[in-house]
């Protein structure tokens, strides 16, 4: 009789800056594909408080008091710890090890070279002072990716700089021990682009307060939808209409559940007779179906506090001692394994 023969899973690594709670952007752009990537690999997210730290280190209290925010926000939406890994970043001290003897690998030039980071100091506009912790941001996240040997990290496009440097690393640390000590990582390529904020003119981002967050209450949903972005240049209900930059349906197209439906929508808008009013209540009741039990299970959670601090902590410890292993033979690869 043939035995059956388990395969290992693949190994993700994924995981979020604790500075705020989640928003829709964070759910179309990478939870939703969390919940499906955790029923085929095996998955770690990781709640990300030091490298929040690297922006708001005159600020602490932002990260430390949204680390349960982020937590409650991956359970109400279905991210399952019997099936993923959720572990916070601060508690795992091979990370920042890890960060430490990668960093005799990469020059300070690198660093500044990277696309990746040259546009977040730009956009944070730090000028002058620019924290350490932020420059040397691709290798804290190369730390993470190796620590749990990932070798796919799901990442939009303006993120595959990091990767290139976390393979860089890699490579530089297998040719010091002339034998495979670490993996080399794949970029799972997001499908869905960043949601626009509800006027148009930038991302949906936590740091500028344009969001909806998934904890949003129906109030301030309904607030944030009326005051979306839609065609300058559509005065009246009989005027045809732009879709094409219109936030209304760029968030249709992300949420609603019937395509065929949108599609209608739009070639009405274009032909003329469909008004941005009637169009904000469609997109308002969508999002209030698909909010409500995602704000109701968030709350639920972070109603009994011991209990994600327990799923916290359980993941964490696992991760810990992944990360430990990777650790010893890193610090064998450099020779300073005495002990």
């Amino acid at each position: 009789m043939q035995k059956n023969i388990h395969l290992k899973k693949e190994k993700i690594l994924t995981g979020d800056r604790a500075t705020g709670p989640l928003h829709l952007g964070h759910l179309v752009g990478s939870l939703q594909q969390r919940v499906l990537l955790q029923e085929q690999y095996d998955q770690t997210v990781l709640v990300a408080d030091l490298q929040g730290l690297t922006d708001n280190g005159h600020n602490p209290q932002k990260v430390s008091s949204n680390i349960l925010n982020v937590v409650a926000d991956y359970l109400a939406v279905g991210i399952n710890p019997s099936k993923t890994t959720i572990c916070l970043q601060s508690a795992i001290p091979a990370l920042s090890e890890l960060t430490m003897y990668y960093s005799n690998l990469v020059s300070i030039s690198r660093l500044e070279r990277n696309p990746t980071v040259k546009n977040e100091i730009k956009s944070k506009e730090f000028g002058r002072s620019i924290p350490a912790g932020f420059l040397t941001y691709p290798i804290s996240q190369a730390a993470d990716i190796t620590a749990f040997k990932a070798t796919l990290v799901p990442v939009g496009e303006d993120q595959l700089p990091m990767l290139e440097q976390t393979n860089e690393i890699v490579r530089r640390l297998n040719h010091i021990a002339q034998r495979e000590v670490l993996v080399e990582c794949k970029a799972l390529l997001s499908k869905v682009s960043r949601l626009p904020s509800a006027d148009g003119k930038s991302k949906m981002s936590k740091s500028m307060g344009n969001t909806i967050m998934l904890g949003s209450s129906a109030k301030d949903i309904s607030r944030s939808v009326k005051s979306m972005y839609t065609d300058p240049n559509h005065l009246c209900v009989n005027d045809s209409g732009q879709v094409e930059g219109n936030v209304v349906f760029t968030y249709l197209d992300a949420f609603h559940p019937d395509a065929e439906y949108v599609q209608s929508l739009k070639e009405h808008y274009q032909r003329g007779g469909l008004g941005d009013g009637a169009t904000k209540k469609i997109l308002e009741e969508c999002l209030q179906e698909m909010l409500r039990p995602i704000r109701e299970r968030r709350e639920h959670y972070l109603s009994d506090k011991t209990e994600l601090i327990a799923i916290l902590k359980q993941g964490t410890d696992k991760a810990r001692d992944e990360s430990e292993a990777v650790l010893e033979d890193v610090k064998r690869a450099f020779g300073l394994n005495l002990f």
